[in-house]
């Protein structure tokens, strides 16, 4: 990264480590025993944690990191919120994105090395769609934590991405920004308040904007699935060029 691009970086790592803490110290109490309830049915127990996770991978990012893309995952799942991992895609989900961009050199980005990775919300659930559960059982502060956090991070995510681009210059990498988990996106879906918030704070006539994509999920293997079915029926195109036309297919299925 460049000296500004670094700096740009580094507070908004700030912000966010701060947030986390915040918010873990609010709605700690809170949410364990919501999200005890919620997993009672299909998952098996395990150590809850850290309710609100900040991904330390962020941490070991420094200015010599050549950060090539910004990837959005959900929320952090029960690996993610152990205190001896505290990263984000680090279950099964982040081994096959792992593994996707190791089998595609083309795309020249080592997953842990070069990517940036953020969720939709650092709320933890074992499984996404216990968010559901904790909207509904929650309470209102629950409710306006979950909604919150989303705004906070669409917020904080595209402005982080913009600065980024505009301050790459001749020698720094301007990022492209994948955001996986294309069915919760849509109406009605999960994360419509990320959504809409990402789309107010974007400027469409950016670079920025233009290096915005929309995919499956990484987890069981819908991303790949997705992106061989079109490259497919696209035999002409390689897998980057493939991939980028998907993810703005994707983008306009999404936001329009």
């Amino acid at each position: 990264m460049t000296k500004t691009q670094f700096k740009i970086f580094s507070d908004f790592r700030d912000e966010f480590c701060g947030y986390c803490m915040k918010m873990n110290k609010a709605y700690g109490d809170l949410l364990k025993p919501l999200q005890i309830a919620a997993r009672a049915d299909d998952t098996p127990d395990y150590p809850l944690e850290t309710p609100v996770v900040y991904n330390t991978a962020l941490d070991e990012i420094t200015e010599e990191s050549d950060i090539r893309m910004i990837v959005i995952g959900d929320n952090p799942g029960k690996d993610e919120q152990r205190e001896k991992n505290k990263r984000y895609l680090v279950g099964q989900s982040g081994k096959l994105a792992a593994g996707f961009f190791e089998k595609n050199t083309e795309f020249n980005t080592d997953f842990r090395k070069n990517v940036i990775i953020l969720n939709k919300t650092p709320v933890h659930t074992a499984k996404t769609t216990h968010l559901k559960y904790l909207i509904k059982n929650g309470g209102i502060q629950i409710r306006e934590l979950i909604k919150e956090s989303q705004i906070f991070m669409a917020q904080k995510t595209a402005k982080l991405h913009q600065d980024l681009c505009r301050a790459a210059g001749a020698e720094g990498i301007a990022p492209e920004l994948w955001l996986v988990g294309y069915a919760e996106l849509k109406e009605a879906g999960l994360f419509l308040s990320y959504k809409k918030e990402l789309l107010e704070n974007y400027d469409k006539t950016s670079e920025a904007w233009n290096k915005v994509f929309v995919f499956q999920h990484f987890s069981m293997n819908r991303f790949s699935i997705d992106l061989k079915n079109y490259q497919g029926k696209h035999r002409d195109l390689g897998i980057v060029g493939a991939a980028h036309e998907l993810g703005l297919i994707h983008k306009k299925e999404i936001f329009g």
